[in-house]
This record gives structure tokens, C-alpha cells and sequence, in this order.
């Protein structure tokens, strides 16, 4: 994303701007040293006075939008419901960097990418973004989970296994 849009981004009903500094920590396991990854400083409002300014942008400090899609309602949900909700950040490493691509509430979307060539960090979703998000639910309606089976309304339809 250009230094320019990413100034740019505005928080509205379905987009919130979030800014945050990756915290490295190096720890020896066995013979080997890695590195435990952490989110740190999280900033909801992007001032100025935060400890992740503007200026700072890319010293391990990034600003990525978290935005919120109608056809996830139903994981915002379970996200929501669940005893300790998480904020995902998915990120790709490069020269044992992390550089976060993706943030999400989605559970799901997250889990797509653990699977892959990527690192899936995860904080505690802070409590004005759980507020807001319930707010995008009411506005929205929430999503349930549709059943097909059995064809529909009133329509007996046999599955492709059923031998008839």
C-alpha cells in the first residue's frame, strides 16, 4: 500500500485505520535462536502523541486498516461471543522480518493463511473495536448460517450418493 493512501485512511463504519509497532524477542530453543514475535503499542485514534507516530511508519511500526465485510458477519460474531475475541494479523516473513500483509476479526480468513507461508500473530480485540464491530452487526443484520439440505423449499431432491 503507497505511504500516501495509508495516510489517507479514514475510520468509518466499516474501516478502522489501527496502528501498531512488531516487537521481536530473541529466545534460545535447544542449540537454536529464534525470534517470538509480539504486537505491541497498539493506537486506535492515529494521533500524533501516540508511540507510534506517523513519521515512524516502517521502523517496525505499521498502520494497517482492519475492515469489516458483510459476508463475514457470522465469524464477527463467533469472534465476539467467544470468551477472549482476537484481532488476527497475518504477516509474511522476509530476511527474518515479519511485515504484516492483513488484519482481520475473521477467524476463518486467518486460518486460511496458517496453512500457507505465513505467520498469524493474534491480541485480544481491545474494547472500542468491540464496540464498534457490534455496532456494524446491528446496522448490517448478522448472517446465518444458510442449510441446503434437502433441496430447498418443500423440495425432495436425492444427493448425487443416494444410488437412484
Amino acid at each position: 500500500m503507497p505511504e500516501q493512501l495509508k495516510l489517507e485512511i479514514k475510520k468509518d463504519e466499516s474501516i478502522w485505520p489501527i496502528y501498531f509497532r512488531l516487537q521481536a524477542e530473541e529466545r534460545q530453543v535447544g542449540r537454536w535462536t529464534t525470534y517470538a514475535w509480539t504486537i505491541e503499542d497498539l493506537c486506535l485514534n492515529g494521533e500524533q502523541d501516540s508511540n507510534v507516530a506517523l513519521a515512524e511508519i516502517g521502523a517496525g511500526n505499521y498502520m494497517l486498516p482492519l475492515e469489516l465485510f458483510r459476508d463475514e458477519r457470522m465469524e464477527y460474531r463467533f469472534n465476539l461471543n467467544a470468551q477472549d475475541p482476537h484481532l488476527f494479523f497475518v504477516c509474511a516473513e522476509e530476511d527474518e522480518q515479519l511485515k504484516p500483509v492483513l488484519m482481520t476479526a475473521a477467524q476463518g480468513v486467518a486460518a486460511r493463511y496458517m496453512d500457507g507461508d505465513y505467520v498469524v500473530l493474534h491480541i485480544q480485540i481491545p474494547l472500542p473495536i468491540q464496540v464498534w464491530m457490534e455496532a456494524y452487526l446491528g446496522r448490517h443484520g448478522e448472517l446465518e448460517e444458510c442449510k441446503r439440505r434437502g433441496g430447498g423449499k418443500g423440495k425432495k431432491q436425492k444427493g448425487r450418493s443416494s444410488g437412484n
